[in-house]
């Protein structure tokens, strides 16, 4: 589903269905995620779920595609994490006396949702941007924080709200959290659920800016206009070495560094800047 570019940020008033939706723009070379569910807190059902993580796996090939942004309608909530109470997948049929549940099936269901959604996004080759307009709670915040670049407004808050529902984080929480705030502040923000406000996100690392409500939205484009003129592919590359940096030694890391940047030299993009860099101009970058 598409929206009029010239309409701004989508509100809760807009005249729309009651039905949860996800709605896609791709305009200026930057794809726009919108869950479309402010009557549910932005949660996401099965189908949304597995339809965001489908875009960002789709969008990291694009070439139309220069960086990706991420957001809610309305200004409560970004996200609050899975839409409880909807229809789940059916699997396959079930033989006769099978249990309800059999042993792995919620293991399962969680490597490929919520999971693959939170891989998505670390895994797309586009700069993600989380524009976070409102409460980002549970596997919302995990959305967030999964982001290249998190801009918050100033009213926004992330929750790791698991533990008040008497079970662990999930959506790759506990893999994320550490390496971005480190171990102790990540055992506080998972053991105890407590709200985080914005402003206690940004000191904690987990935000780059923090900015009013009204402000959200150019903070945003003006991000976007900055990774869109970039190469591309060089974005791609930092981003993956990056991601990988916890789990590498530094000898893996140097020579994933050395490998990347030989890819990288055979690239128009390499190409513009140096002609660019010689010819005292400003470079053109087209992505690729």
């Amino acid at each position: 589903m598409t929206t009029n570019a010239s309409r701004g940020a989508p509100t809760e008033d807009d005249d729309r269905s009651d039905e949860p939706a996800l709605r896609f723009e791709r305009r200026d070379g930057v794809a726009h995620l919108i869950i479309d569910a402010p009557r549910q807190g932005n949660a996401l059902t099965p189908d949304l779920r597995d339809q965001l993580a489908g875009h960002f796996e789709t969008l990291s090939a694009d070439l139309r595609v220069r960086a990706v942004v991420l957001r809610g309608v309305g200004e409560r909530h970004f996200c609050t994490g899975a839409a409880l109470g909807s229809a789940q997948h059916e699997g396959p049929p079930r033989p006769e006396g099978a249990p309800e549940r059999a042993p792995g099936e919620v293991a399962r269901m969680i490597r490929t949702g919520w999971q693959r959604l939170v891989s998505s996004i670390l895994d797309c080759d586009k700069v993600v941007i989380a524009a976070v307009n409102g409460t980002a709670a549970g596997g919302g915040a995990q959305l967030a924080l999964a982001c290249d670049l998190v801009v918050m407004s100033e009213t926004a808050k992330l929750v790791e709200v698991f533990v008040r529902r008497g079970i662990m984080a999930d959506a790759g929480g506990c893999y994320l959290l550490p390496r971005i705030v480190g171990m102790q502040r990540a055992k506080e923000l998972l053991l105890l659920g407590a709200d985080c406000p914005a402003d206690d996100a940004y000191r904690m690392g987990m935000a780059n800016r923090v900015v009013p409500s009204d402000e959200l939205d150019a903070t945003v484009a003006e991000l976007t206009t900055a990774l869109s003129a970039l190469p591309t592919q060089a974005l791609a590359h930092t981003k993956r070495l990056v991601n990988r940096s916890f789990e590498s030694s530094r000898q893996q890391s140097f020579e994933d560094e050395a490998a990347f940047q030989e890819l990288l030299t055979a690239t128009a993009d390499m190409a513009e800047g140096i002609a660019a860099f010689r010819e005292r101009r400003t470079p053109e970058f087209r992505g690729w």
